[in-house]
């Protein structure tokens, strides 16, 4: 039986992250293990020119856009920088400092009020991955898990492992949906673009109901992201994500990083809505804003 031994994560308050596997409980780094022997040679080109960027991808694992990690780099405002150690961030909050990103108003507020301690308390909102409701294309992206990219000339194709999600970018030189038939999705609606060697991939659309990353960084509805993709050889792939949100920040602001290509297969990964740890108590149902009354509660 095949594990990739990412699918079971917790973030415990002080960062530490706790893998449980087998009955054990074991400090990692969340980070699937580096692939050995990773070829270095050309990159591979499709038929009609084309980089192919295909393949079976390892993606640093990026519970904090903020941060620095093994292949990311983090972006943060001052006075936090993206090399922070814990305790660093620590006497920053203590301090009363919050603003690791280029908030406004509204998106500090976002960022305030969102407490992972308390997501699952009865006066909570709930996890909205606990209900089995999608990641989102950034928190997709940034989860542990491989990614498999599949590539014609018409589309490429984002096949996460995590909950088995996929997302299709048509690259064929059309433009986004518009008017009615734009209709606000959890992943939003993509469209690829070449800049030489670089697929550009456009996403807009979005229903803002998801977070950027595990820690909780917020996006609203009016997210326009931005993903870059070029295989630098037959082994890596040099990418970028850069997250412009008007209502959200006052100026756009970028990640980058390094995929590695895994001589694997991505698996089957379930979450179902009777998720155990929702009817034992232990994580709350999430509502979407429209399901809830003035109150916060089930309409």
């Amino acid at each position: 039986m095949k594990h990739h031994y990412t699918s079971i994560v917790v973030a415990s308050a002080a960062g530490v992250l706790l893998a449980i596997s087998a009955g054990r409980t074991t400090e990692v780094s969340a980070q699937t293990p580096s692939p050995p022997n990773v070829l270095t040679s050309p990159a591979p080109r499709m038929a009609n020119g084309k980089p192919d960027l295909q393949g079976v991808w390892q993606r640093p694992y990026t519970p904090d856009m903020t941060r620095n990690g093994r292949g990311q780099k983090g972006y943060a405002e001052p006075p936090f920088t993206p090399a922070d150690t814990p305790q660093v961030r620590d006497g920053l909050r203590r301090r009363g400092e919050y603003g690791d990103l280029p908030y406004t108003a509204a998106g500090l507020e976002a960022w305030k009020s969102y407490d992972i301690a308390s997501l699952n308390t009865p006066e909570g909102p709930g996890d909205y991955t606990g209900s089995c409701f999608p990641f989102g294309m950034a928190r997709s992206v940034n989860s542990p898990d491989p990614m498999q990219i599949m590539q014609n000339d018409k589309y490429l194709s984002l096949m996460f492992e995590v909950n088995s999600w996929f997302h299709v970018v048509p690259i064929d030189g059309r433009d986004h949906l518009k008017g009615d038939q734009l209709n606000p999705t959890w992943f939003g609606n993509s469209i690829g673009r070449w800049d030489g060697d670089t697929l550009v991939i456009d996403t807009i659309g979005f229903n803002g109901y998801t977070r950027l990353d595990t820690n909780g960084h917020p996006h609203s509805d009016q997210l326009h992201l931005s993903q870059t993709l070029r295989r630098t050889d037959m082994g890596h792939i040099d990418y970028t994500m850069t997250v412009d949100d008007p209502k959200y920040y006052t100026k756009p602001w970028k990640n980058e990083r390094i995929f590695t290509l895994m001589s694997t297969e991505i698996i089957e990964y379930s979450c179902e809505e009777n998720n155990r740890s929702l009817w034992d108590g232990r994580i709350k149902m999430w509502l979407p804003p429209w399901a809830k009354d003035s109150k916060g509660l089930r309409k």
